[in-house]
C-alpha cells in the first residue's frame, strides 16, 4: 500500500448548524460536501441534553443555543486564515462559528464524549454497538436514517445517532437490556434488518471499527462466497497455525451468543445502605462505566491517584471493573472471592474521593458513592485502622481537644507524644497536627430580616475561628437574622469513612435541629467547608430516603456561602455601598490565584441560571474588585485526612507536585507576596505545608476587605 501524505493545514474553524431532525442533518450532507470541508460530524439532541446534565461538559456548551434534533459540525482547514470565516458563512445565513481553539476544543469534546454520554443513563438498557458502524453512500444517508428511525420505533426503542456524516459513517447504538431475553432477541431482528437495509442502498455493515465477532456472520451475505474464499485464502496463508485472532470474522459465532450477562440473569449484591434508586439499582451505578477511558488523562480533576501512579486499578475506569468482576464473580469460589473483595479494597483505598468523576466521567460514574457503600460493607468483615474512628468522628475529637485547648495542643506539638500518637494511629509524623483553639466565632446578629441558618464545621469551628468570624460579620452587616446550628457538620467524614450508619443518624440530628430552628423551612441554610454543605444537597438524599421531600425542600434553600452570596440582594448592596467609599484596590492588592475544593468543582449548574460552585466563587472576588486567576490544577491531594494517612502520605505530596505545588511556586516567583485563595480546609493546609505560603478563605479575604 503506497500511501501519499500532505501537509497538515495551519488553520481551521468550526461552523455549527441546527436542525429539526437527524434525517433533515444528513440530507443536507451532499450540500455541505461541494464547499469542501475537512470534516462534517453529526451530533444529535440527546448528546446534546444529556452534555447539559454533566457539569465538566455544561460549562462547554456556550457554542450552543436552543434545543435542536441534530447539529452538524462542518470544519474548514487551510493555510490562509483569511479564507475560513467567508467559506463557513456561505454555508447558511444562521450559522454559528467557532472560531477560536478553546471554542473548538469545546465543540470537539462534547462530539468525543458522545459515546459515553450516551451511556450515562442509570438503568439496566444501554447503548448497545451492533450497528454502529454501517457505511452508506452520503447522498442516502439521510433515507437510510429514516428507515433506521422507523426500525427501532417498531421495536419500542430507540437509539443514539451521531459521529461522522461526511463519509456516510453513522455511530448508531439502540439502546437495549441485554439482561432480558425481550432485549436480545431485539438486538439480532435490528441487525438483521439493518443488514438488509444496508446493502439495499448500497453500503457495507462495517467500516472504521471492522468486523470481528460482532459483523462475522454476516460476512458472507455482504462479499458473496468467491471473495469470502479469497480471504480464507490469504488467512490462512499468513496465518497456518490459526493463532491470530482465532474465531473472528470468518469462523465467528452468532452476534448474540457468548454475551455478558444469560437472558434474565440477576447480579447479585449485597443489600446497600445508601439509596442506590437515582443510579437503578447498586449493580446499575457498578455497571454505569462503559470503558471509554476519560478518566485515564493527566488534566482536571478525575482520578488524580491515577494521575499520580498511572495505574489502571486506580482509575475510574479500573476501580469499576474490578468492582463488576467482584459481585458477577460465582459465590461457589469462595476463596477467589475473597482475593477480588481485598482487591478492591486496595484500588478504592487510593481514591480520593474527590467527585471529579461525578462531574468529569462523561458515564457519570459515581465513585465516592460506591466507595462509601464498599466501605461500609467490607468492614463488617475486616479490622478497621484506629484512625478512621478518629478521622471520621474528627467532630467529636475536634469538640473535645479544643475544650482542652491549650493543653492539648501542647501534647501535639511534643515530639514523643506527636510521635508515638503517629505510630498508634497510622498517621504521617511528617506534617503537623492541627492546632485548636477554646476561642469561638462570635455572632453579633440583630434578629432582623430573613432567616440565615449557619452549618458549622469542625475546622472553621475549632481549628480556623477567624474563617467563621468573617462569615458571621458579613452576613450581621448585610442585616440577615442569623443562627448556628448546634450540630456540627453535616457528616461529611463519617461518610469519608464509610460510617453509613452513623452518617444516617448524623444527616437525622441535623434535620431535626433544622426542623427546631425553622419549622416552617422558610430559611437560607449557608456553610464555609464544601463537602459538608454538598453533604446536604446531594448525599442526604441517599442517606436518608424515607425523609426525601423533607431534604429536597431543604436542598432547594442550601448554599454554599459565596454561592450565597453572589444571590444576595442584600449583600450586593452593602458591597457597592462599602467598595464605593472605599476606591479601587491598589494594584499588588487586585490580583489573587484561587483553589477550589474539588467538591465545589464537581458541583453542577444551578436551577437559577446563576454561577454555582467554583464559578460563584470567582464571580463573587470578581465583584468585589478583584482579579481572580482560577488554578487549574485539579486536585491538592490532601482530600480531608487522606493526606495525613501514613501509607499515602507520599502519594498525596506527589499529586500536589504534579501541577499544584509548581504552579504556586511560579505564581510566587512573578507575583511576589500576591494572595492565595482556597476554599477548602484542608486544601490550605495542604498548600501552607507543601509550598509553605499562607492561604486565606475567600470570606476571609472579603470580610477584611469591607470591614476596612
Amino acid at each position: 500500500a503506497k500511501v501519499n501524505l500532505v501537509q497538515k493545514p495551519k488553520y481551521t474553524i468550526l461552523a455549527v448548524l441546527s436542525y429539526q431532525s437527524i434525517a433533515e442533518a444528513c440530507d443536507d450532507v451532499p450540500r455541505l460536501l461541494t464547499h469542501h470541508p475537512s470534516a462534517i460530524e453529526l451530533i444529535p439532541q440527546m448528546i446534546l441534553r444529556l452534555a447539559r446534565t454533566v457539569p465538566a461538559y455544561e460549562r462547554q456548551m456556550s457554542w450552543m443555543s436552543g434545543d435542536p434534533a441534530a447539529v452538524l459540525v462542518v470544519e474548514f482547514s487551510s493555510d490562509q486564515p483569511q479564507t475560513l470565516r467567508a467559506a463557513a458563512l456561505r454555508l447558511h445565513a444562521d450559522v454559528r462559528i467557532a472560531e477560536s481553539k478553546e471554542e473548538q476544543t469545546q465543540v470537539w469534546n462534547i462530539r468525543k464524549v458522545g459515546l459515553g454520554i450516551l451511556d450515562s443513563r442509570p438503568q439496566s438498557a444501554r447503548p448497545i454497538a451492533f450497528i454502529e458502524d454501517c457505511a452508506i453512500p452520503v447522498d442516502r444517508l439521510g433515507k437510510f436514517v429514516r428507515e433506521i428511525e422507523k426500525l427501532l420505533s417498531a421495536h419500542g426503542t430507540k437509539g443514539g445517532i451521531y459521529a461522522h456524516a461526511s463519509g456516510g459513517c453513522l455511530h448508531i447504538r439502540p439502546i437495549l437490556d441485554l439482561k432480558t431475553g425481550d432485549g436480545v432477541r431485539s438486538m439480532r431482528s435490528i441487525a438483521e434488518a439493518t443488514l438488509a437495509l444496508t446493502l439495499s442502498l448500497g453500503g457495507s455493515m462495517s467500516s472504521e471499527h471492522g468486523d470481528g465477532i460482532a459483523r462475522g456472520e454476516w460476512l458472507k451475505q455482504i462479499y458473496g462466497e468467491d471473495v469470502m474464499q479469497a480471504m480464507r485464502m490469504l488467512k490462512q496463508a499468513a496465518d497456518p497455525e490459526h493463532l491470530l485472532n482465532p474465531n473472528k470474522m470468518f469462523d465467528a459465532p452468532s452476534m448474540d451468543s457468548n454475551l455478558r450477562y444469560n437472558e434474565n440473569q440477576q447480579t447479585p449484591t449485597w443489600v446497600p445502605v445508601l439509596d442506590f434508586s437515582r443510579n437503578g439499582s447498586l449493580s446499575t451505578a457498578i455497571e454505569q462505566c462503559n470503558g471509554q477511558g476519560i478518566c485515564r488523562k493527566d488534566t482536571g480533576i478525575m482520578c488524580p491517584s491515577y494521575q499520580a501512579t498511572r495505574e489502571e486499578m486506580h482509575s475510574t475506569r479500573g476501580r469499576a471493573n474490578l468492582l463488576r468482576r467482584f459481585i458477577s464473580a460465582p459465590s461457589s469460589l469462595v476463596h477467589h472471592q475473597s482475593e477480588i473483595e481485598d482487591t478492591v479494597a486496595r484500588a478504592l483505598d487510593l481514591c480520593l474521593a474527590c467527585k471529579g468523576c461525578k462531574a468529569e466521567c462523561p458515564s457519570g460514574v459515581d465513585m465516592a458513592k460506591l466507595k462509601y457503600e464498599f466501605q461500609n460493607q467490607y468492614y463488617k468483615t475486616h479490622r478497621r485502622p484506629l484512625r478512621d474512628f478518629v478521622f471520621g468522628y474528627f467532630h467529636v475529637v475536634a469538640q473535645l481537644a479544643s475544650f482542652a485547648a491549650p493543653l492539648s495542643n501542647a501534647l501535639m506539638r511534643n515530639n514523643i507524644f506527636k510521635n508515638l500518637t503517629a505510630r498508634i494511629l497510622e498517621i504521617t509524623p511528617q506534617r503537623p497536627f492541627p492546632m485548636f483553639t477554646r476561642r469561638r466565632a462570635k455572632l453579633n446578629s440583630q434578629k432582623r430580616g430573613k432567616k440565615i441558618i449557619v452549618l458549622s464545621d469542625p475546622f472553621s469551628g475549632y481549628i480556623e475561628p477567624q474563617v467563621e468570624q468573617a462569615a458571621f460579620d458579613v452576613l450581621s452587616a448585610c442585616g440577615y437574622d442569623v443562627s448556628v446550628l448546634p450540630v456540627i457538620g453535616a457528616g461529611a467524614s463519617l461518610l469519608s469513612k464509610g460510617f453509613l450508619e452513623a452518617a444516617q443518624r448524623h444527616a437525622g440530628k441535623v434535620l431535626d435541629a433544622l426542623n427546631q430552628l425553622d419549622p416552617t423551612r422558610e430559611a437560607t441554610i449557608v456553610g464555609i467547608e464544601p463537602p459538608e454543605i454538598y453533604t446536604v444537597k446531594h448525599d442526604y438524599l441517599d442517606l436518608i430516603p424515607s425523609r426525601q421531600d423533607e431534604i429536597a425542600a431543604r436542598a432547594a434553600r442550601t448554599w454554599l456561602l459565596d454561592e450565597y452570596l453572589l444571590r444576595s440582594e442584600r449583600f450586593n448592596v452593602w458591597r457597592v455601598e462599602t467598595l464605593g467609599q472605599m476606591g479601587p484596590l491598589a494594584d499588588n492588592q487586585q490580583t489573587i490565584k484561587f483553589q477550589p475544593h474539588c467538591h465545589q468543582r464537581a458541583e453542577g449548574p444551578a436551577s437559577d441560571g446563576l454561577a454555582s460552585g467554583t464559578n460563584a466563587t470567582v464571580e463573587l472576588l470578581r465583584a468585589c474588585g478583584y482579579e481572580v486567576e482560577l488554578i487549574g490544577a485539579g486536585c491538592c491531594g490532601m482530600a480531608g485526612t487522606f493526606g495525613y494517612e501514613a501509607e499515602h502520605y507520599d502519594l498525596s505530596m506527589k499529586i500536589g507536585e504534579l501541577r499544584l505545588f509548581p504552579k504556586i511556586r511560579e505564581w510566587r516567583t512573578t507575583h511576589g507576596e500576591s494572595k492565595i485563595i482556597a476554599t477548602g480546609a484542608a486544601c490550605r493546609m495542604q498548600i501552607q505545608q507543601g509550598v509553605g505560603v499562607d492561604v486565606l478563605h475567600s470570606i476571609v479575604l472579603i470580610a477584611k476587605q469591607l470591614r476596612s
